[in-house]
């Protein structure tokens, strides 16, 4: 990764000196993959949400900077960027208005009433779809009621030939070795066509975009690592919370509820998170924990949304830990060379 330097105190956030435009534009086409999957299987519905998203959060950042920089800060691509990860977190059978709301509440007062890029304590697509989600929660609510479970996925009648066959290749070739077979239905969940959240029914493009935003450097590799790790270490100990441990379904909640999104965008973005690795590594169990927590015990099956928008509520008192430990041990000019 190229090196960096960290202006710690300029502002609340992370400011990097090394050129970000290229990483917001690449995070912002990764997503839009995710979206093209999603629109093939729902009469394009997904497509048209994201491009009525994308329409609203660059008009409302034009709006409130055509007098200082006209078109400047559009083409930097943090907006475009926030847009399209909002748009992910959202199902695919959302009313495009409540869509277009959220975009300028996230561009609004997310974003620019904090001071604009590198100010915000919030991520702002997150704060987007929590203005969305508990603004019209029976409308959201209602726009994922008819998503199938795991157990009626795995049916018989729905399991495709192609899950059928990859599922026998695997079984076969690696996971006999182990004395363990993987049961029918995961296949499908990669390219499912049910309703549901635009970041589950594109998962197939969004892991290949996740391989992408990873290899340009633009997260921290070890980071969704770490969540993912400990999430499906206390899905398979808890299970359904029904007093049998060990059998919980790891592979359904890592594919399920907004999952991959959350750990290799959301947890991993840097702006709105701890600087420092003790910060860091806590803030990211901590995520993981808590979604866990409000998946599987409050039954919100968006609940790793809610629980990174909590850790960032809480980086302010995770950077306040770390300067006085870390960074005014060695002085306001001493940054740890390892601070990633």
């Amino acid at each position: 990764m190229p090196e960096q330097r960290l202006f710690y105190w300029y502002r609340p956030q992370l400011n990097i000196s090394l050129h970000s435009t290229g990483r917001m534009w690449l995070v912002a086409g990764c997503a839009m993959l995710c979206v093209i999957q999603s629109a093939f299987t729902d009469n394009g519905q997904s497509l048209f949400i994201a491009l009525i998203t994308l329409f609203t959060a660059l008009l409302t950042e034009f709006l409130l900077t055509w007098r200082v920089s006209r078109f400047s800060k559009i083409t930097d691509g943090s907006t475009a960027a926030s847009a399209m990860i909002l748009v992910l977190l959202l199902p695919n059978q959302i009313h495009p208005v409540y869509a277009a709301l959220g975009a300028a509440f996230a561009v609004t007062v997310v974003k620019y009433s904090f001071g604009g890029l590198g100010a915000n304590w919030l991520n702002p697509a997150l704060g987007g779809w929590l203005f969305i989600r508990f603004s019209w929660s029976a409308a959201f609510t209602d726009a994922l009621s008819t998503q199938p479970s795991i157990a009626e996925l795995a049916s018989a009648a729905d399991i495709s030939d192609i899950d059928n066959s990859v599922t026998a290749f695997f079984n076969d070739s690696v996971f006999n070795i182990a004395g363990v077979q993987l049961p029918s239905g995961y296949i499908d969940l990669l390219f499912s066509n049910n309703p549901g959240l635009i970041t589950d029914r594109g998962l197939f493009a969004l892991l290949a975009g996740t391989v992408v935003i990873t290899a340009f450097g633009i997260n921290r590799g070890w980071v969704p690592l770490v969540f993912l790790a400990v999430y499906g270490f206390l899905i398979r100990f808890a299970g359904d919370l029904s007093g049998i441990f060990w059998n919980g379904d790891v592979l359904y909640g890592l594919f399920s509820g907004g999952t991959i999104a959350a750990a290799f965008i959301l947890a991993a973005e840097p702006a709105s998170g701890a600087k420092l690795f003790p910060g860091m590594l806590f803030s990211v169990i901590l995520g993981a924990v808590l979604s866990w927590f409000f998946r599987y015990l409050c039954m919100e099956y968006s609940g790793c949304f809610i629980a990174l928008a909590l850790v960032n509520c809480m980086t302010p008192l995770i950077k306040l830990f770390e300067d006085r430990f870390f960074i005014s041990r060695g002085g306001r000019s001493a940054v740890p060379e390892n601070y990633l």
